[in-house]
């Protein structure tokens, strides 16, 4: 078990090693060769070093044993360093889960104490050129070698593609089709008829290595099956959706705050009309205090998650890990996007590393399950929740927000409600019509179901902090009063999403009439969204000042 204090020493010892090894004129100067660090992902690897990967390695064998909340700080402050980094150091996380979860206590031994003690590079190789991310469809086979009626070993044949660490890992988990189903074997480096190809050419994560790789009749003995069992494969790969999905949006999250943290200062210095671009509205409300209270939302989810999974939390919250990613990898992408708009012609530019940035976030919406795939996952599993309560889910989670207005009025609880209300009466109309035959209109409701929770969660972030209860090891980049007037601001913006997207999108699929329109406005509380929006621009303005460090001058000049 990681304490606090031992998280912010590995916090700590990531920050400054970056500082001495990975300062922006090397990340530059690699992302224009397209080359990852090897040396240096081994560095942060070695348990001699930095040994990065202890966290994640169960204390009997070799590990730290950190837990869901240690991997997304870990994973936020690698991402914001470098994301192509980040990918390059966890891939090896990623490609040990099919172990972690599913291998026998011996298997468990040889390959994680590895990790731990040696430092070996994993990769994760499920994804392949025709299936994608549909596990389901793969076509790489594992033939079943025998003598005598005995399995001896197996034979496996076939292609992966976008592989993290693809050219550079030392083991490698590989999904294959076996008699009995997908089974996950544990593939080295170097065994024959094993290779992979040249790095992809892509548009961002240029530090990390991706490559294709092919398996013609790679033999592997009974103890490579991960398991010990065929057909274990999909319950073992889905079983860590939550956990690693998580990871990803952390990667969202720390990207997306890598590049406001560039454009903050950057509008102090700029001068523009005879003042700073941080005086002006037109720059900090739309560029910069959004952005901040959207990752800031996401960020309250991912932890709210994370505890939830360290605490035992039954099943694999797959669906609260897709809210994460969805929410903190859009985010980050908004964000980084936002930082070049506030750089002006200059972030257009490589030797600014918001344009960087920019093409490195992009890739967390689509690895490990694109963003239209999470919020297929969002809405289905909700669905079936606004089914089985016969429309009250969201109800019911409203009203735990209005239960908390009631014991902190300031932190946009009851807002949040209105949005939880909201999205139980579009999703009871999409009922009533049957609008799920139509799969824009899931797709839309995950979006509205994930900007909905994330107000929830935001808010109750924010009371926990004026109660003095937020995890240890939870972020304190804000203190309470401004992470009430984030949850303001958020609940504002999701409130309104919610009823006028909702309309929109009910209207737009022939769900509710001229005559039913009047009565279905008012059931969303449209009326009482708009009274809500009433204080906005005072909350953005205190958010700045707080972004700025004004708020404590304004108040020194108060008193």
């Amino acid at each position: 078990m990681i304490t606090s204090k031992t998280l912010k020493l590995s916090l700590k010892s990531l920050k400054d090693f970056a500082k001495k090894r990975l300062p922006d004129e090397t990340l530059l100067d690699l992302d224009a060769k397209d080359e990852c660090p090897v040396d240096i992902v081994r560095q942060m690897c070695d348990p001699d070093q930095i040994g990065i990967q202890l966290l994640f390695v169960p204390e009997e064998y070799g590990g730290m044993g950190g837990g869901a909340f240690d991997v997304y700080a870990i994973c936020e402050e690698m991402a914001h360093i470098d994301l192509g980094v980040a990918t390059a150091v966890l891939a090896t996380f990623l490609g040990s889960d099919p172990i972690t979860m599913g291998a026998t206590p011996e298997q468990k031994k040889v390959w994680l104490s590895r990790i731990a003690n040696d430092g070996i590079l994993f990769a994760y190789g499920a994804t392949e050129p025709e299936a994608g991310s549909d596990l389901g469809s793969l076509r790489t086979t594992a033939e079943r070698v025998g003598e005598n009626g005995v399995i001896t070993g197996y034979k496996i044949t076939g292609n992966k593609q976008w592989i993290s660490n693809g050219g550079i890992a030392d083991a490698y988990t590989i999904l294959a089709n076996t008699p009995a189903g997908p089974s996950w074997f544990v593939v080295e480096k170097g065994a024959k008829g094993f290779t992979h190809d040249q790095p992809e050419d892509k548009h961002g994560i240029r530090l990390s290595n991706t490559a294709a790789l092919a398996l013609d009749n790679v033999f592997v003995t009974p103890d490579r099956l991960i398991g010990g069992v065929e057909g274990q494969g999909l319950l073992q790969a889905q079983a860590v959706f939550g956990y690693t999905r998580l990871m990803v949006a952390a990667f969202g999250l720390g990207a997306g705050w890598a590049a406001l943290d560039r454009a903050i200062p950057y509008s102090v210095k700029r001068i523009q009309a005879g003042a700073p671009l941080s005086e002006k509205q037109g720059y900090t409300h739309k560029l910069i205090v959004p952005n901040v209270a959207w990752l800031e939302a996401a960020r309250a989810y991912i932890e709210e998650t994370a505890e939830r999974i360290d605490a035992g939390a039954e099943g694999s919250l797959n669906t609260e890990g897709a809210i994460a990613k969805y929410m903190a990898t859009e985010s980050g992408n908004s964000a980084a996007d936002a930082a070049i708009q506030a750089h002006g012609g200059y972030g257009y530019t490589r030797e600014y590393m918001v344009e960087k940035i920019r093409r490195d976030v992009r890739i967390t919406t689509i690895y490990e399950g694109t963003s239209e795939i999470m919020e297929m996952t969002i809405s289905r599993d909700r669905w079936q929740l606004h089914l089985k309560t016969r429309g009250q889910y969201y109800h019911d989670r409203a009203r735990a927000l209005e239960a908390l207005h009631a014991r902190h009025s300031d932190v946009g609880a009851d807002v949040a409600a209105l949005a939880l209300h909201a999205l139980a009466e579009v999703m009871e109309k999409a009922r009533v019509a049957r609008l799920t035959r139509f799969q824009h209109i899931l797709l839309r409701l995950g979006e509205l179901i994930a900007h909905a929770e994330c107000a929830g969660s935001l808010a109750n972030r924010a009371a926990r902090a004026a109660e003095n209860k937020l995890n240890e090891k939870a972020n304190r980049h804000f203190d309470a009063a401004a992470l009430a007037a984030l949850a303001r601001i958020f609940a504002r913006a999701a409130a309104l999403k919610v009823a006028e997207e909702g309309l929109r999108w009910i209207t737009a699929a022939g769900g509710v009439s001229d005559s039913e329109m009047a009565a279905f406005e008012t059931g969303l509380g449209l009326p009482a969204i708009h009274r809500a929006q009433a204080g906005l621009i005072a909350d953005m303005d205190f958010i700045g000042d707080v972004l700025y460090g004004r708020a404590s001058k304004r108040a020194g000049q108060a008193a």
